[in-house]
């Protein structure tokens, strides 16, 4: 619902709920304009918004009437200051050495109608603010397509190394629970192998590094097929119940999310075909031969207990993949799969303990006593756990990536006007207040922007002092990764943010000109609102 701007005019799509106030710039004049009309860029429109519902630039800093030798109709009511913590001394340090740029006035801006309320989720259309000339020459450090740069080191654990270019990391939890399975399958080997004496938990640790050797096999393989589908794998993760390939995006089709999902199971039945194979030829009785039992069956039962059909285990996104391949819809094949996980969960924590007490697996002996019974219990109530948080992950997830096209910079950006470097800050927010806008941009002689007026840096300037005070002393200088394409959205647009934190961020057209201003802040309200929308 958004209609491009003309020619190297800043322009916005602010999507901004009426109760929070986002910018330091004064309110509009009392006076209505009329709606603006479809004739395009040269429609002429008032110098004010249409609305006389306060709005967000009701609540901000407004510059005096008789600050400005300029104060032609300028009438606007006088409003406090919305402060934001922000240090009322603070903005006067701000160094100032951008001077020496020529005057490059953009002073005929048009305005569209303001956008009053926008709670309810919907768009205002936005027209052509004014024509002002574009850059001569490209813009320095425009690149269109550019991507953004990589982020971090994801980190989490040890680094073991890197194969297939993915980092690969033991979580601190991996020690406990290899101490853990240590402890255990020692006192199994203490009634096997007695004659092996203390030297059973050595070969207790050798098995519990070659079990969780098997769990990194097993998420290579989804690793290997995400590669193999061009998705993006963050890391492996080992950790205490396994092990977790975090692939950043879904598969764009059904097909190749069952794949993704499958391969992992797949890998461990392959394993445990394989040590089945190679303890034909080993005695039963020896350390060999029950280490390579012991590897058989934990090799079926990672295969077995990754193939129920619930989220967030392998067979869950298998599931996900048939339902969404039947219905044509990825968030219902979430939802199915998701509840499906729950029930398993509880499932998990009723079933479990009592199978086991009946002897179902194994337990019922003469031997269980209370102690098995609790610990039966808690691991329960730990795998029950693990499943359920995995499953409502999972729906979180898919709501996130369902509403994040809804994230477009076209539509949160804020209109912006081009201001010189030693423009007094009371001017530039009067012709800000005339255009409508809310947010400036230094820009040099050419209408290269140079820099970004900081939204806090104003707040915290005292109205009689704004004549005095320069923009350029309260602007934060561009770096290339502060432009954004007007064109991104959803994930690419948080990734270019992710990449290049910032407050304030300079919004261009493919072709270098200036479209505005976006707010990091505004982002995230965006964000948190299409969250909170039921799918």
């Amino acid at each position: 619902m958004d209609v491009s701007g003309a020619s190297g005019q800043p322009r916005s799509g602010d999507d901004q709920p009426t109760d929070h106030p986002a910018v330091p710039t004064p309110p509009p004049p009392a006076a209505e304009a009329p709606a603006p009309t479809e004739d395009g860029p040269g429609t002429d429109t008032a110098a004010t918004p249409a609305s006389n519902t306060p709005g967000p630039e009701a609540a901000r800093a407004e510059e005096p009437e008789d600050e400005t030798p300029d104060t032609t109709g300028a009438t606007a009511p006088k409003t406090k200051t919305h402060e934001t913590g922000a240090d009322e001394a603070g903005a006067d340090k701000a160094g100032a050495d951008k001077a020496g740029a020529d005057k490059a006035a953009a002073d005929g801006a048009k305005t569209p109608e303001s956008a009053p309320d926008t709670a309810a989720g919907t768009h205002e259309t936005h027209r052509t603010l004014a024509h002002t000339e574009p850059p001569t020459g490209p813009a320095p450090g425009m690149a269109k397509g550019e991507p953004p740069r990589p982020p971090k080191e994801p980190g989490g654990g040890i680094l073991m190394g890197r194969p297939f270019g993915v980092p690969v990391y033991v979580a601190p939890s991996w020690f406990l629970v290899a101490a853990l399975i240590t402890w255990v399958f020692g006192g199994q080997l203490d009634r096997v192998l007695p004659e092996l004496g203390a030297a059973r938990y050595l070969v207790s640790l050798f098995f519990a590094v070659a079990f969780y050797a098997s769990v990194l096999v097993h998420e290579l393989a989804h690793t290997v097929a995400a590669i193999r589908f061009k998705l993006p794998v963050r890391r492996i993760q080992l950790q205490f119940f396994g092990g977790v390939s975090e692939i950043e995006k879904e598969a764009e089709t059904p097909g190749r999310e069952f794949v993704l999902a499958f391969v992992g199971p797949l890998l461990s039945l392959v394993l445990a075909g394989l040590f089945y194979l190679a303890m034909k030829p080993v005695q039963p009785g020896t350390v060999p031969g029950v280490l390579l039992a012991g590897l058989m069956v934990s090799n079926l039962i990672v295969a077995a207990f990754n193939l129920l059909p619930g989220l967030p285990l392998d067979g869950g996104r298998m599931l996900r993949a048939i339902v969404w391949k039947i219905t044509g819809k990825p968030m219902s094949g979430t939802v199915a799969a998701a509840w499906v996980g729950r029930a398993l969960a509880v499932a998990v924590l009723v079933g479990l303990p009592l199978l086991n007490s009946s002897g179902g697996l194994g337990g019922g002996t003469e031997e269980s006593g209370g102690m098995n019974t609790v610990t039966d219990a808690l691991l329960a109530a730990i795998l029950a756990a693990i499943i359920w948080t995995g499953a409502g992950n999972s729906l979180r997830m898919a709501r996130l990536r369902e509403h994040l096209p809804e994230l477009r910079a076209r539509t949160l950006t804020r209109r912006a006007v081009p201001v010189e470097t030693d423009t007094p800050l009371s001017e530039a927010l009067r012709r800000a207040n005339a255009a409508g806008a809310r947010a400036l941009v230094v820009v040099d002689a050419d209408g290269h922007p140079l820099s970004l007026v900081r939204e806090s840096a104003i707040v915290g300037v005292p109205e009689h002092r704004r004549p005095w005070v320069p923009v350029s002393g309260l602007a934060q200088d561009l770096t290339d990764d502060m432009r954004v394409s007007a064109e991104l959205s959803g994930e690419e647009l948080l990734d270019a943010l992710r990449a290049a934190p910032a407050t304030e961020y300079l919004v261009v057209e493919t072709t270098g000109e200036i479209y505005g201003v976006l707010s990091a802040a505004d982002v995230e309200r965006a964000f948190v609102k299409a969250m909170a929308r039921p799918s």
